[in-house]
């Protein structure tokens, strides 16, 4: 039996990228040997995962779970829809989501030799990508929205709210998942972003012909729609658009949001 440490194969499985039992047979069948494992690996196909990590994961997975009183959202990256709605990469994203859920953020990335290996099986640039989880604080309730397409979700989302029900948490998650807001106040924005576009539309305003003493007014306006197409508060209502999502809160507060799209 061919002597070696943990620490020999993690060395070629850096080297190599290959799976960490590939890495480890290798090493067993070379007698220890760093070279030959190398060139093994390579013959066998399982050790050309690196060339795949410049490629772009512009596709993938969104998964969601839930453990006690904590949620998970996470993203699984790949290269193809191909891939991302296989079984073996839809349950990978599964599984990420659930021990995120149950034993912290830091539970996706010790995951990371699973990832590596799913890389090998599937032969793309597999990453993971967003990792969120909310805990919900006393009182508040924490509600969700996955939309599945082709089998593994594409479009999650993450809401938490202070005296509401939920039953106004779950609608309210269903609105992020198509309204896609950037922010939860108006206050959120980027006093940058706000500038810049306040002089694009006093700009616009004014090539229009409009009255100089009317541009402020006329700019409040525009920018009041602007407004109302990025911050959650202000979007109206995907199921009622005669109101605001603030209205439909009736006194209670969303507290934070997070959604995830893949290619988003």
């Amino acid at each position: 039996m061919a002597e070696f440490t943990a620490k020999d194969v993690q060395r070629l499985r850096q080297m190599t990228q290959a799976g960490m039992m590939d890495c480890k047979k290798a090493l067993e069948d070379t007698n220890g040997d760093f070279e030959a494992a190398a060139k093994l690996l390579r013959e066998k196909g399982l050790g050309s995962a690196a060339k795949r990590s410049d490629r772009e994961s512009s596709q993938g997975a969104v998964a969601i779970a839930r453990a006690g009183d904590a949620v998970a959202l996470v993203e699984l990256k790949c290269e193809t829809d191909f891939v991302a709605k296989s079984p073996d990469f839809v349950n990978m994203a599964n599984d990420l989501a659930a021990a995120v859920a149950s034993d912290g953020d830091a539970a996706a990335q010790q995951r990371a030799d699973a990832i590596d290996d799913l890389k090998v099986t599937l032969k793309e640039n597999i990453q993971l990508g967003q990792v969120i989880r909310y805990q919900a604080g006393p009182g508040n309730v924490i509600d969700t929205y996955l939309h599945v397409q082709n089998d593994r979700g594409v479009n999650g989302v993450l809401v938490e709210l202070s005296g509401a029900s939920q039953e106004v948490a779950h609608d309210v998650a269903v609105h992020i998942a198509f309204g896609r807001p950037e922010y939860l106040r108006r206050e959120d924005v980027p006093a940058d972003q706000v500038e810049a576009e306040r002089a694009t539309l006093e700009a616009q305003a004014r090539n229009t012909g409009k009255p100089e003493a009317a541009l402020p007014k006329i700019v409040d306006g525009m920018l009041n729609g602007w407004y109302k197409e990025r911050v959650l508060l202000e979007q109206p209502f995907a199921k009622n658009d005669k109101q605001s999502v603030e209205q439909v809160l009736g006194g209670g507060d969303i507290v934070r949001f997070a959604q995830v799209v893949v290619g988003g």
